[in-house]
């Protein structure tokens, strides 16, 4: 089995900094992506950022120059580090990584989910 564990959301004012973490566990042979989703009510679930395993990144435009991914490949963890944050950032936030679980055939991935976290930021 593998989980992702997220924390970190949490209420903030307009303009201030949330920090989110996820970590993932169980029987991980490798992690290729880890991303942050966000999913407001009665609308698409939506990348906020990704990350893969060289370093690489991507960000939505709407988020771009205040939201920072990164992550400890040691532990496993991905994090989200989120500036200047504005009401319309207020939403669930979902942890996602690609993993090869042990004992599976190389290049075969898994989609795994956190169980997300809320993020409300107030005016």
């Amino acid at each position: 089995q593998v989980q992702l564990v997220e924390s970190g959301g949490g209420l903030v004012q307009a303009g201030g900094s949330l920090r989110l973490s996820c970590a993932a566990s169980g029987s991980i042979f490798s992690i290729n992506a880890m991303g942050w989703y966000r999913q407001a009510p009665g609308k698409q679930r939506e990348l906020v950022a990704a990350i893969t395993s060289g370093g690489s990144t991507n960000y939505a435009d709407s988020v771009k120059g205040r939201f920072t991914i990164s992550r400890d490949n040691a532990k496993n963890t991905v994090y989200l580090q989120m500036n200047s944050l504005k009401p319309e950032d207020t939403t669930v936030y979902y942890c996602n990584a690609l993993i090869t679980r042990i004992g599976v055939p190389t290049g075969v991935q898994g989609d795994y989910w956190g169980q997300g976290t809320q993020v409300t930021v107030s005016s």
